[in-house]
């Protein structure tokens, strides 16, 4: 077969299986011929790059970096609808459209909680895609929307020009994984699956914005050259025939149909897997809409009813404090059932000790919990005059209800965390950390083998990794004899790393790679570090107070000294290999940009570090030198304006 012809037929059968399994949630072929088909396309299209296409399903991530978004202006304009708040505001909109068109239908849909967008596709194929922005223009975000798998990138009917209107969304599963990622790496949740949809959109980066497994809901046509409809209805079967995944409908034209549409969708809302804020009432006759026109800001033809929050009261059974992967101590409020948007509510969330304070919950009290579309319930406010004469003030624990080690409060914040160094609870966070390639480098033992490991009882703290064998790693799923040896063989040589590794990858607060490798080079030896007094460390440059209480209470903890004692007995090198060639640039700070041609940087940070110096990752005024190889970008940019001095490559040599 030509290679043309051979590339026109793969785009066309992976195409259509997404087709099928994004909007009939079927599919023509396994997850292994998907992938053989896709890696095939993508060969042909390295060996003849002028062939590929804007609708090739490998054009679904761009590799170019957007440095901002171009203006488009809206065709057809992306109006906002009025809203209201109860069903007499919806029995009076329905009112007004009855004076003018008495035999009115209308569509009733859910109000996704999303980042509305507008579609292009010219000749089927699809061109462009922007944000609502203000209605008339908005930005241009084709590049992320081509990572949203449910978005054809072609379509089975050809028209000149098709726009349609759909909701963005991130469904709540992803976000819940997505959080539990997060949480694992130490980083911020996201907020609300809505925030991160639309910050997840205007990613400059489309890579970025693939790795958030972004969704759609189309609920409206714009514009279709050469095509006429009469209905709404009519106009939501085209497009889902066309592969788009619609927004589900109910065509109704009584008033008391329509209240109880709007009741049903707020009761099961936890059935989508979006959120919905609301729900949508409008025209199903596109003429009709036409007639009633809309005013400067919406359309007369539609409403959004907007769920008020449902409150409900409920009894405080218990409170009981749960340990999360990063060690931070979250209270939970135990309640006597209550049904709250469509699900049996038993517990809600208390996020720290002082919401339990200021809100002065206590075990006993009645309370009136809230859930509006939110993921986990909260306590709005306590009913004090149905408080039991026994009910206590509620006291957080001293120590860690899992493991038993003090708690400590962050001194910047509200979360209080468990300080133990083997915590059951924390077991994955700290494994993953450990292994990560900044730190112990274990190659070949990431989240999902951890994960296996700890569900096998192989291991419960770091120092198990050191016990493990072979034979045990290969019965573990996707972990043939090969790639088990590897791991072993990768596991034996991290004995190996420098002190400073293993300073870092024991996840002590606030002791970052850098402030591991001052600590190495400074003590020297493990068995130093842990003899330092807080007055010792805070004479070292970048540790202050804080970090000095975080390093002496892990150090001085049963569980740390047990751990060293362990990892020091499987042959781990305590001592530090760095040695300082001279201190030529003690109290200089170095920051490295740009692509340098005689060492990565890595390497010239670590010659900075061995002459005294420091090597950062930002400018700033404390800045003394900034190194610009080839390419520099933003850091060489801002050293300018801050007047800092800039040393090419040959003259950061000449310095060395």
């Amino acid at each position: 077969m030509d290679y043309r012809a051979e590339m026109k037929q793969l785009r066309d059968t992976l195409n259509e299986n997404a087709r099928l399994y994004y909007t009939l949630d079927r599919s023509t072929m396994s997850d292994y011929e998907y992938d053989h088909l896709y890696r095939r396309l993508q060969d042909l299209e390295r060996e003849h790059p002028e062939e590929i296409t804007p609708d090739s399903p490998t054009q679904r991530v761009g590799d170019a970096v957007r440095n901002d978004f171009a203006e488009v202006l809206h065709p057809v304009p992306l109006e906002s609808l009025e809203d209201v708040f109860d069903g007499n505001e919806v029995q009076d909109f329905l009112a007004k459209v009855l004076e003018t068109l008495p035999q009115a239908e209308y569509s009733v849909e859910p109000k996704v909680d999303g980042l509305s967008v507008a579609l292009e596709y010219r000749d089927g194929v699809f061109y462009q895609g922007a944000t609502r922005g203000d209605g008339r223009k908005g930005e241009d975000v084709t590049g992320n929307l081509r990572t949203i798998r449910s978005i054809p990138m072609v379509l089975p009917e050809k028209l000149p020009r098709l726009i349609v209107r759909g909701e963005v969304y991130m469904a709540r599963s992803v976000f819940e994984e997505i959080n539990e990622e997060l949480e694992l790496e130490g980083k911020p949740l996201l907020a609300n699956p809505r925030n991160a949809a639309a910050g997840s959109l205007r990613q400059k980066d489309p890579k970025m914005c693939a790795k958030r497994r972004l969704d759609i809901a189309v609920f409206n046509l714009q514009l279709a050259e050469r095509r006429t409809f009469t209905t709404h209805a009519e106009t939501l079967a085209y497009l889902k025939a066309q592969g788009f995944p619609t927004i589900p409908h109910a065509t109704l034209s009584n008033g008391e149909d329509i209240l109880r549409e709007i009741d049903r969708l707020g009761d099961t809302r936890m059935e989508f897997p979006f959120d919905i804020d609301g729900a949508v009432v409008k025209l199903n006759n596109l003429s009709d809409r036409d007639i009633l026109g809309s005013t400067a800001k919406c359309p007369k033809w539609a409403v959004a009813y907007k769920y008020p929050p449902e409150q409900k009261p409920s009894r405080v059974v218990d409170i009981v404090v749960q340990v999360g992967r990063t060690g931070v101590l979250t209270p939970k409020a135990v309640l006597e059932p209550v049904r709250l948007a469509g699900t049996t509510v038993t517990n809600a969330t208390l996020h720290n000790q002082d919401y339990i304070r200021e809100k002065d919950i206590r075990i006993g009290d009645t309370v009136i919990v809230q859930k509006a579309g939110e993921i986990i319930p909260e306590i709005v406010s306590v009913e004090r005059e149905k408080r039991p004469d026994d009910a206590a003030e509620f006291v957080f624990p001293q120590t860690c209800p899992v493991c038993g080690a003090p708690v400590l409060r962050d001194p910047d914040g509200a979360a209080i965390r468990c300080t133990g160094a083997e915590c059951p609870a924390q077991l994955l966070r700290n494994l993953i950390h450990f292994a990560a390639r900044d730190a112990m480098d274990i190659d070949g033992i990431g989240p999902a083998v951890l994960q296996q490991l700890i569900e096998a009882k192989l291991v419960a703290n770091p120092a198990d990794l050191y016990d493990l064998t072979a034979e045990q790693l290969k019965k573990l799923e996707r972990m043939g004899a090969k790639s088990a040896q590897n791991a072993v063989e990768a596991i034996a040589k991290s004995k190996e790393n420098d002190l400073w590794r293993l300073i870092y990858a024991l996840g002590i607060r606030q002791v970052g790679e850098k402030a591991a490798k001052v600590l190495a080079a400074h003590f020297g030896s493990m068995d130093a570090l842990r003899r330092a007094t807080a007055e010792e460390l805070t004479q070292i440059d970048d540790v202050g107070a804080v970090t000095a209480d975080y390093i002496t209470r892990w150090m001085q903890s049963e569980q740390a000294a047990d751990l060293l004692e362990r990892l020091k007995n499987a042959g781990l090198n305590m001592e530090s290999r760095r040695t300082l060639v001279d201190s030529r640039f003690a109290g200089m700070t170095f920051v490295l940009t740009g692509a340098l041609t005689r060492f990565t940087r890595e390497e010239a940070g670590e010659m900075i570090e061995q002459r005294g110096g420091k090597a950062a990752s930002s400018v700033s005024k404390k800045t003394t030198y900034v190194v610009a190889g080839e390419n520099a970008g933003s850091k060489l940019k801002r050293a300018q304006e801050l007047n800092i001095p800039v040393l090419s490559e040959e003259e950061f040599l000449a310095l060395l």
